[in-house]
């Protein structure tokens, strides 16, 4: 699969769709999710950022590179120290991609170690890309492989991952990540839910790839999951503008984070669902990742934002958004996150 990243730093296996697959505009498809079509079958237009929303990613990536560089940092060091020198990196296409990359060269500066790192898609509902394993599985011990992605909004990848991985006898379905407010894994770099920068953008911090696709009639049997390229995008491709940025605030020495947590954050979004009426988990998407995403590619319903974090800078992006789209913003008490965004129902769509 083509992409703007460099062959060395990563190897994407995906099958290239460009120009098979039409782009749905953000309602269109959320009537198509919300009446029983997989989000997998089709793919949305690509949000294009307004100036001021690319201000606002500008003054995120300034404000947080270093939080995120520390994450990455504290994330390659438990990632050498529990797996070790034979670890295979297997991001998940694509919000782990730029996430995969930053490991990989953090691990190069500080272990003079070369990770091979490989690309691979999984979609909630579908599982894991099985031709992407058994290309894995032919060249590495399953036990080399380690699942890396950006953050856990409130677990459904690391779950699919868990039953996905009953078929691959050694391989684990542990997962690395940078951000794990929901408390569901050893391999994080912070419990906080903090901003990634990456998470404010689509392709054009992500290699210019779209997000995966599944259909029977485009992905053959023995054919990787797809994506498109987005090659008429490359004046604005800032994947390497975040890999570099977040490259000029890494330490070699990483402290260790203080912070515990109790309780998950599923039992969490479980009890936003009840309060807000919201009958389907999937609509509740916590986390400042989840909430973006939603704001970026669903119709949201509402925006929730913990109070003693509503003047936090990270989250001015989802402000911007919101105001942009003309969608809510309430403060809500929230334990494990910082925002939350809900989808809207069909009904009110």
């Amino acid at each position: 699969m083509k992409s703007s990243y460099k062959k060395e730093d990563v190897c994407l296996l995906l099958k290239d769709i460009t120009g098979l697959v039409e782009p749905l505009p953000t309602e269109e498809r959320e009537k198509q999710i919300q009446s029983g079509r997989h989000y997998s079958e089709m793919l949305p237009l690509e949000y294009v950022p307004s100036a001021g929303y690319m201000e606002a990613y500008e003054e995120a990536l300034k404000n947080y590179a270093g939080l995120t560089a520390l994450a990455v940092g504290r994330l390659s060091d438990r990632i050498m120290e529990k797996r070790g020198e034979d670890t295979v990196l297997v991001s998940l296409a694509r919000a782990g991609t730029p996430i995969g990359i930053l490991i990989k060269h953090y691990i190069w500066n500080k272990y003079h170690v070369s990770l091979p790192h490989y690309s691979i898609s999984i979609i909630r509902g579908r599982g894991i890309d099985d031709c992407a394993m058994q290309y894995l599985l032919k060249r590495y011990q399953p036990g080399q492989l380690l699942f890396v992605d950006g953050w856990i909004g409130k677990g459904a990848i690391l779950n699919e991952l868990k039953r996905d991985m009953a078929a691959y006898p050694g391989v684990s379905s542990d997962i690395a990540v940078l951000s794990d407010p929901a408390n569901m894994t050893q391999l994080c770099g912070t419990r906080e839910d903090i901003l990634i920068p990456s998470s404010c953008l689509n392709s054009t911090v992500s290699g210019l790839v779209s997000r995966t696709f599944y259909r029977k009639d485009i992905i053959g049997a023995e054919d990787f999951h797809g994506a498109v390229y987005y090659g008429e995008l490359a004046d604005s491709d800032l994947s390497y503008a975040f890999i570099e940025a977040i490259e000029r605030e890494f330490s070699m020495e990483n402290p260790i984070e203080e912070k515990t947590l109790g309780g998950l954050g599923i039992e969490e979004a479980e009890a936003l669902a009840e309060t807000f009426g919201v009958s389907d988990i999937n609509f509740i998407k916590p986390g400042i990742g989840e909430t973006t995403r939603v704001l970026l590619r669903r119709v949201p319903w509402k925006v929730l934002i913990d109070e003693k974090h509503r003047k936090d800078p990270a989250l001015a992006h989802i402000i911007k958004l919101a105001e942009e789209k003309k969608v809510p913003v309430e403060p809500y008490p929230l334990k494990h996150y910082k925002a939350c965004g809900i989808i809207k129902k069909l009904a009110d769509a």
